[in-house]
């Protein structure tokens, strides 16, 4: 029986293969025409790639056949740990443990009723120079949705 490389496995050997080529995650952004965030989510596992995107990223990171089809691959998302023990990771999850009941509080009273969408989404993360370290910017921009109420089967949604 053939062993199937998995996107958590494909994810280790692209982070080793990068470096091992001296490439930026911008640089491979670049080359196949997408977003700098969206693309190491993608090949850390958590998107899609088009065959061509994956035939790209194949011949920059030197990857078998296997790779390119499981870049291809809807995956099914999310770290898949409870609480990621990775410092950085783990730090996102206690913001959001902290402030997350804020931002809720304050998505409602500036939308109403809803939540950001984390499918229609975008993501950025900038450096800030400041005298006393530099600062991480991180932006979610995402597509507000209203959740919408049917209170009667004559009563049409917008």
């Amino acid at each position: 029986m053939t062993r199937t490389l998995t996107k958590a496995q494909l994810a280790d050997i692209i982070r080793l293969a990068r470096v091992k080529h001296g490439l930026s995650w911008a640089k491979i952004a670049e080359s196949i025409g997408t977003d700098r965030a969206w693309t190491v989510a993608a090949l850390l596992g958590q998107h899609p790639l088009s065959a061509e995107q994956a035939a790209i990223v194949a011949e920059l990171l030197e990857l078998d056949d296997e790779a390119v089809a499981v870049l291809q691959l809807v995956p099914y998302r999310g770290s898949g740990e409870a609480v990621a023990s990775d410092p950085t990771i783990y730090r996102f999850h206690e913001a959001l443990s902290v402030y997350g009941p804020a931002i809720k509080e304050l998505i409602h009273e500036e939308f109403g009723d809803g939540i950001m969408s984390a499918i229609n989404f975008q993501l950025d993360v900038q450096r800030r120079p400041d005298p006393e370290g530099d600062r991480v910017i991180v932006t979610f921009d995402g597509k507000f949705l209203d959740y919408r109420w049917k209170h009667s089967e004559r009563e049409a949604l917008p």
